[in-house]
């Protein structure tokens, strides 16, 4: 154990030589390491432990050991496993969204035209929009059947409204999630696209290759790190989405738009039951963990490549 905490370090030697001497790192780690274990592993214990614990706040005085019966109840409970879907199903068309406008969008941005500044300015401000305040916006201004900006344009073309959070309550947050993380996968690609050698794109125009031929085979491929980058970022975050779904739909109607923190938060604020709170959020940090190794294995394999 010595050995990995000390590093060595060149001293002044006579004769112009040079030796080097041993550096104690430990005082140096040990509030780092302090820091650590109080921010993570303090918290995640308490978890772990209520987690095989009878404990509601409605009633504390009968709480006692559950053994694994929070999670045998919540592994046989159907909301749970309508719960994952959805989260599945919001981080994959998130994704998919932000990734695929971002590498249109950045590919657009970095030519130049008049106004380039504003439109980025104007394409990577909803990510300095806190949740709460977009999902406010989208809900009353935006989607709202009947003074909504998307209602309006719909009876003005002869259509009915639409009742987004009532017939699509998912995919609508679906699309606010993206267009809160469309401008930070922009920033990456963009930043990604303006490191792309420009000798390397003038040799494939001086070669015949057209406007798609250059995106396919210059700069998608150039990209490929910088997309798993913000796959890996931004499912990290896309997993723990909560207030979008609080404010439009409270997870509704029924389940269609609960997710798994949303179902954790049900369970804990609105339930009281602490331990199968717990025991939700332990699955969705074994859930959490499964795909980032997952992610990080991809990336780990893309880099290497």
């Amino acid at each position: 154990m010595a050995s990995s905490t000390t590093v060595t370090a060149p001293a002044a030697a006579p004769a112009g030589g040079r030796s080097r001497r041993s550096v104690n790192t430990l005082p140096l780690l040990a509030p780092s390491v302090g820091l650590l274990f109080l921010w993570m592993i303090v918290p995640l214990a308490m978890t772990l432990w209520f987690s095989f614990q009878y404990y509601n706040l409605l009633n504390p005085m009968l709480s006692g050991f559950a053994g694994l019966d929070n999670y045998r109840y919540l592994l046989t409970d159907p909301s749970l496993w309508t719960a994952m879907l959805n989260t599945l199903y919001l981080v994959f068309w998130v994704l998919v969204i932000t990734v695929g406008l971002g590498t249109l969008l950045a590919v657009l941005f970095d030519q130049e035209f008049w106004g380039r500044g504003v439109a980025r300015l104007l394409a990577i401000a909803p990510f300095f929009v806190m949740p709460t305040v977009s999902a406010l916006i989208w809900k009353n201004m935006l989607m709202h059947p009947v003074n909504g900006l998307f209602a309006f344009v719909a009876r003005s073309l002869g259509f009915p409204p639409v009742d987004f959070f009532g017939n699509l309550p998912l995919t609508s947050v679906i699309i606010i999630v993206a267009w809160q993380w469309l401008p930070f996968a922009l920033l990456i690609l963009l930043t990604a696209i303006q490191s792309l050698d420009n000798e390397q794109k003038e040799a494939a125009r001086m070669d015949g290759a057209g406007p798609f031929a250059m995106f396919f085979f210059i700069i998608l491929p150039h990209l490929a790190r910088a997309i798993s980058v913000v796959i890996m970022i931004e499912t990290i975050f896309l997993l723990s989405v909560f207030a979008e779904i609080l404010v439009t739909t409270s997870g509704g109607p029924g389940l269609a738009s609960t997710n798994l923190a949303f179902l954790v938060y049900q369970r804990a604020l609105l339930e009281f039951d602490v331990g199968m709170a717990s025991a939700g959020g332990m699955i969705a940090v074994v859930l959490a963990n499964i795909v980032a190794a997952f992610l990080v294995r991809a990336i780990a394999k893309n880099v290497a490549e």
